[in-house]
């Protein structure tokens, strides 16, 4: 799922839900079309058995779908470009609707899931940035409320698809169709035409990207990641013997894992002990547990227990690949979000159909324990791009900012006097803050330095740029022409980030240091609680890092200096 959000705030300071109805409606679309990952797993057996299919049969319907999805991925940047962010996303909700919709024969269920595909295809490449562009009540709140919706239908999928497989086994397409159609009416109704790229996507790109060899190799660590899990996703129904209701309750329990790990334990782990170690680790994790589903296959119980814990896994995995991609991609983000979606969907397509098929011909444990061999097998192909993922920490082959990094703007600093530093992001208290450090600033006889942070956003296989560079520079240069009419000299810098929030502060505070600086000052974070737990608290890592002080300030309150122990009353909002 994720890994991690955008600027340090948005245009205002309200919280995640307090969003415009164009947010609303493309958050609700996104947890129908990410209910489609797992709504069909609860009805795997009573499809078998009402269309007298086979197990292998019955798993294409997983194959058609993320192989359409995976080749779909190759030109939905050069769609989205071409017909504008709207018109792709009313395109693939449409596509969705109609395909979901039309159910017969296992043949035909087949055939239009490979549209359902398509579709979702179409909505996902789209959706994050729909969102972005949207966001009037906060962008941070808008990306925690995308992830929300994607954690919702990745857990409340099997849920729905359980309880409507109990009905009739069309029952999960049928409902799936009615929600999206109610999607498709608000996104036509609320979300308003938006502006295309400035620069269009060739529909080769995402293909020529995968000549650089960091983005081949994390993408196929992906497409073998990917074959294991969706091998388990697709074939475990089988050994486990539930009902449809009882199937959906097991994967709606994995879900909330998926969704849980994704979001809040994998950023935490990543920032402790850093991307690849994470990764190695649990992909022998994920090995592991798929043998254990290996070996138990002929006991129900051990299977749901070992497919329910490895939602950790997998959030962790789904989170910690995607910030992988992004950190050694040379190529532009969205580029290299569609080469790596079209590897790691080939991988899960092509898992499902495979583990039928060596189920038939062998024993029903040899799809695990090849799943189990896939996960392991990722673990060198990960180390062989480990120097690399290295490197990328440190810097990009095309200048594009992967770990953070300052960018002067304006006149140099001045040198002798130790600065105070001000850090704001792109909000409406930007400006305050900046003023109440210019007071500091003046009553200390101190130089300022205005720090502007921009981060970029990645969740899943999307990655989208909060604002350019260019609309960073100018957002600093504005402070600074401000101060200038008032006599106040000041110099800037922009802070640029991929990852979370806390690498950023860590980043603020070793600057802090090279300077010498005599503080560093920071309004009240706009994220609510949930953002900075989820993706590490800028304030928090700067105030733990910095060997110099830290204040919070604000128009009309004295200096606060801010300390491990007074952090707690900060964030619950009684200092």
């Amino acid at each position: 799922m994720s890994a991690r959000r955008g600027t340090a705030a948005g245009p205002t300071a309200a919280g995640p839900f307090q969003q415009p109805k164009a947010v609303w409606a493309v958050a609700f679309a996104c947890v129908i079309s990410f209910m489609g990952i797992g709504l069909v797993d609860p009805i795997l057996p009573a499809l078998a058995d009402s269309l007298h299919a086979s197990p292998s049969q019955v798993s294409l319907l997983f194959s058609s779908y993320l192989i359409v999805t995976a080749v779909a991925m190759l030109i939905v940047g050069w769609f989205a470009g071409r017909f504008g962010a709207k018109r792709t996303l009313v395109t693939g909700l449409a596509v969705i609707v109609v395909f979901a919709a039309l159910a017969g024969s296992i043949d035909g269920i087949v055939g239009f899931r490979a549209g359902w595909g398509l579709g979702n295809a179409l909505f996902i490449a789209t959706s994050l940035a729909v969102i972005v562009a949207s966001a009037s009540g906060g962008f941070g709140g808008a990306i925690i409320l995308y992830e929300t919706a994607l954690g919702l239908g990745i857990a409340v999928g099997p849920l729905l698809g359980g309880e409507l497989g109990a009905i009739s086994w069309r029952g999960p397409f049928f409902g799936v169709a009615v929600l999206m159609a109610v999607a498709l009416v608000a996104t036509l109704a609320f979300v308003p035409p938006l502006p295309g790229p400035v620069r269009r996507t060739s529909p080769l790109a995402p293909l020529k990207a995968l000549r650089h060899r960091g983005l081949l190799t994390m993408g196929i660590m992906a497409l073998l990641y990917n074959w294991g899990f969706f091998t388990m996703l697709g074939y475990a129904p089988y050994p486990m013997k539930l009902s449809a209701h009882q199937l959906g309750l097991v994967f709606t329990g994995w879900g909330l894992l998926v969704a849980a790990f994704s979001v809040f334990f994998a950023p935490r782990l990543q920032a402790r002990f850093g991307t690849a170690p994470v990764l190695y680790a649990n992909l022998a994790g994920l090995a592991v547990v798929m043998a254990v589903i290996a070996a138990g296959v002929g006991t129900p119980a051990v299977v749901v227990v070992a497919v329910v814990a490895s939602g950790a896994f997998i959030g962790i995995n789904n989170t910690l690949t995607t910030q992988a991609v992004m950190l050694v991609s040379p190529v532009e983000r969205p580029v290299a979000s569609s080469a790596y979606g079209f590897l790691r969907f080939i991988g899960g397509g092509l898992a499902p159909y495979a583990a039928g098929k060596l189920a038939d011909a062998t024993d029903l444990s040899v799809p695990f324990y090849l799943g189990a061999a896939t996960f392991l097998l990722a673990v060198p192909v990960l180390a062989g791009g480990h120097r690399l993922l290295r490197l990328a920490e440190q810097r990009t082959g095309d200048g594009e900012t992967v770990t953070p990094t300052l960018t002067p703007v304006g006149g140099p600093p001045r040198h002798g006097t130790p600065p105070v530093i001000v850090a704001v992001g792109a909000h409406d208290r930007a400006a305050a803050t900046v003023d109440a450090a210019a007071r500091l600033a003046r009553d200390t006889g101190s130089p300022l330095e205005v720090v502007h942070v921009r981060q970029a956003a990645v969740v899943e296989e999307q990655a989208v740029d909060t604002e350019d560079a260019d609309q960073a520079r100018a957002a600093v240069t504005a402070h600074l022409d401000r101060l200038a009419a008032h006599g106040v000299a000041a110099t800037g810098q922009v802070l640029t980030s991929v990852g979370d929030h806390a690498a950023a502060g860590r980043a603020l505070a070793r600057h802090a240091a090279d300077l010498g600086a005599r503080s560093v000052t920071v309004g009240r974070s706009p994220r609510g609680p949930l953002a900075q737990f989820a993706d590490g608290s800028f304030t928090s890592a700067l105030t733990h890092a910095a060997h110099c002080d830290v204040l919070l300030v604000a128009p009309d309150d004295a200096p606060r200096p801010l300390t491990a122990s007074t952090l707690p009353a900060l964030r619950a909002g009684t200092t």
